[in-house]
């Protein structure tokens, strides 16, 4: 428990103090926003601080800092201070100058900054990975809350049918203007995902020793072999880093009405995701008793895990909290996976989203993509972990690029010389991570562990050194 408590602090420390270094460093000023330049009353739409930060919350959650920080924590305590570090010193950073730089580019993707600041071709590879991670995304998310549905439902009301149920909303919400759904109900959802994780810690601390808090260990427990590089940091995005962030920060980067809101709302939207993280990590070890038996647990499926945990900590209040959540949550990110989606091919043709018919015209196809990908997914008793494992992996290379966009951003514009190593820093660390990744992994190349990580590392090194040429060029200029 006194580990979980310093990460807390930590945390809390990184905000207050990277977080604004960071802030200085992108130095936030009172031009007007897009919020309140455009205002279209569709996508950009001024909010209040308070309601724009539960939704980024919100958006950027949903049960991921639940389910990947469950399946993080089969490899022990270290799980932790990846949550911890990775937060503060990538994830938080990664979520800031996506939606800062965004908020500077009139709410602009990231695939528009990619092509900004990496080049056109950087802009045409990231149009079409960014929208197929997002699709994959809304998949995932209709998968599981839909697989709940049925099994709490009448057995005609099967995992097709509430999928359909659950496309049939993201419909709505994907083309109506964002304070008609997002803007009304997101936040109360917000508060219900914190209320959720407070309560689990809350009766784990107070237990009265039944369930115990493992403090950190830099050892690999998992019961499989797997080793913690670089599986754990896939395994563990949301509530880390993670590249989903940078679909949904220029969301509401077209919502803020000051750019010195910027750290509270991406910076601390990131953190507070970690707190979330943290707790269901330990939670999950502390309930289980050991990580042999929760990757056992896992092996029934996420949702099933939250809602024995939920339930053997808190009895029915518990219950009523889990499946509450892990309904809920994943279809709101879900739902705004297919909203980026739009946006961004929308920028890609160039289409004026005021009008009803342009966004059923991009609307429409999306979801039948999404539809195809679900029906895959829940008559396929592999699809779901399927399209999980390939849709982390995109997950991670998504925030390696946008880290690197951001490194760019900051030698043009950054305050201070070496301003841009903030991101250049992580980006270069992502890039380890997801080439290793790519080439030991089963979905991958299957290259063997030794090549793959000297490959991780001699690609992360190259990226690097063309980074550190640039910034010695834009020095000397």
């Amino acid at each position: 428990m006194i580990s979980l408590l310093l990460c807390f602090l930590v945390l809390l420390a990184g905000y207050a103090v990277y977080g604004r270094f960071v802030e200085r460093i992108f130095s936030p000023d009172e031009r007007k926003t897009p919020a309140v330049r455009i205002n279209d009353g569709v996508d950009f739409v001024p909010m209040k601080t308070w309601k724009a930060f539960l939704i980024q919350l919100l958006n950027i959650a949903g049960t991921g800092p639940i389910f990947g920080a469950l399946m993080g924590a089969v490899f022990g305590p270290v799980v932790l201070l990846w949550i911890v570090f990775g937060a503060i010193l990538g994830g938080a950073v990664h979520d800031y100058m996506s939606g800062m730089i965004s908020a500077r580019s009139d709410g602009a993707s990231i695939a528009e900054l990619s092509g900004t600041y990496l080049g056109k071709g950087a802009r045409t590879f990231m149009r079409i990975f960014s929208v197929v991670l997002l699709v994959l995304c809304g998949t995932v998310f209709v998968t599981s809350p839909a697989g709940l549905l049925a099994r709490l439902t009448p057995g005609a009301l099967d995992g097709t049918f509430w999928a359909v149920v659950i496309l049939i909303y993201y419909l709505l919400a994907t083309l109506l203007p964002i304070d008609k759904v997002i803007g009304r109900f997101y936040p109360v959802f917000g508060v219900l995902l914190i209320v959720m994780a407070t309560a689990v810690i809350g009766g784990i601390a107070f237990s009265g020793g039944r369930f115990v808090i493992p403090e950190i260990s830099l050892k690999d427990l998992h019961p499989e072999g797997t080793p913690v590089w670089p599986y754990m940091f896939i395994t563990v995005a949301c509530g880390a880093v993670s590249g989903f962030h940078a679909t949904q920060s220029p969301m509401i980067a077209k919502c803020i009405t000051s750019e010195k809101e910027g750290r509270v709302i991406f910076y601390g939207a990131m953190i507070s995701e970690s707190v979330i993280a943290l707790i269901w990590a330990s939670a999950g070890a502390a309930y289980y008793g050991g990580t042999a038996l929760l990757n056992q647990a896992l092996a029934g499926g996420a949702s099933n895990v939250v809602y024995e945990v939920s339930t053997g900590v808190l009895g029915a209040a518990g219950g009523i909290l889990a499946v509450a959540g892990v309904i809920i949550c994943p279809i709101t990110s879900g739902d705004t996976a297919f909203r980026s989606a739009r946006l961004i091919l929308a920028e890609t043709f160039g289409l004026q989203q005021s009008k009803i018919r342009d966004r059923l015209i991009i609307t429409i196809p999306l979801l039948a993509c999404g539809g195809l990908l679900t029906w895959f997914a829940v008559t396929d008793a592999s699809g779901f972990q399927t399209i999980w494992r390939y849709f982390s992996w995109s997950n991670q290379t998504l925030a390696m690029i946008a880290l690197w966009v951001s490194a760019a951003y900051l030698l043009k514009h950054g305050k201070g010389r070496f301003s841009s190593l903030v991101c250049a820093l992580p980006a270069a660390f992502m890039t380890a991570v997801c080439v290793t990744y790519i080439l030991a992994a089963d979905e991958g190349f299957r290259l063997g562990r030794t090549f793959s990580c000297a490959a991780g590392i001699v690609c992360a090194a190259g990226a690097f050194c063309v980074y550190l040429a640039r910034l010695f060029k834009r020095s000397a200029e």
